[in-house]
Parts: structure tokens; sequence; C-alpha cells
């Protein structure tokens, strides 16, 4: 019987703003993460994401490589951001010039388990629980599904 390489998650490298309270266990590294933020536990934020001031980021989020998130924003459980679209046909790997941006604009909602694939997200928008995002939102609103869709405007 062999052992295992273990590696540890913890934080590394993460520029931090005023006023953060973070729940361990996290994984958070070479990020920054902006003023009055709360990240709680289980949660995974990778090398390059930006997160704004006064954001929240809930339990077991999952934020990878090339994530901005603006300013006032909302991240629920599980919410999980993608940034590899396997346009091989199967993983890019290590390969990041294969990886896409995703950018949150600011007042910007994720629901529950809602999936976020490389895309531009509008300020002042609600993304609900269990949607999948695909395509780039550009107006307003309240959007659902899979496909997410606009279910409503906001007001």
């Amino acid at each position: 019987m062999t052992n295992p390489t273990i590696y540890k998650s913890g934080i590394r490298d993460v520029d931090f703003g005023a006023n953060v309270k973070v729940v361990e266990p996290v994984n958070l590294y070479e990020c920054k993460v902006g003023d009055d933020c709360f990240i709680g536990p289980f949660v995974e934020i990778q090398k390059n994401v930006i997160i704004g001031n006064n954001c929240r980021i809930q339990s077991h989020a999952f934020i990878c490589e090339l994530v901005t998130i603006g300013d006032d924003s909302f991240i629920s459980h599980g919410a999980k951001f993608i940034n590899d679209l396997f346009h091989t046909g199967g993983p890019a790997g290590g390969d990041s010039s294969k990886w896409k941006t995703t950018r949150i604009g600011n007042h910007v909602s994720v629901g529950t388990n809602a999936t976020i694939l490389p895309v531009t997200i509008c300020d002042n928008t609600v993304i609900g629980a269990g949607a999948v995002v695909t395509k780039d939102i550009t107006e307003p609103g309240i959007y659902a599904g899979n496909p997410a869709r606009k279910i409503r405007s906001l007001g």
C-alpha cells in the first residue's frame, strides 16, 4: 500500500480589504477580496479572482479562476462558476489559455446551486436557484431555468 499525496486547503496570498469575515474551513488563494465582505465555510476562491466590496459568498460556493464579482453582490450556497467550456471535447486541464472569463456586475444575486458559465452579467440582476447561465445577461431582471432566461423585470 502506498501513501497518497495530500494537499492542504487554507488561505494563501490573499489580498483582503478591511473588515472581511471568513469562516473556515475555506480554500482561498492568490485572489482579491474587497472591503466588508463575508466568506462562508467550505468556499473555494481560486487565483486571479476579484471579489468587490460588500459581497457575501455563502457556504460551498466555488469561484474558479478568471471570475470578477462587482460590489454589493451575493453568491448563495453551492453556486458554481465554470471557466472551461470543454471546446476540445474534454477538459482543458492546465491549459489556462483555453479558459474564459466571467464578469458579474454590481448588485447581483446568484441563487443556491446556480451554475454560471463564462459570461457577463449586468448590474441589478437576480439569478434564481438552480439556474444555468449560458449566455451574457445585458438587461437587469430576474433570470431562472436551464438555460436561464428572463422571467421578469425588477422593480
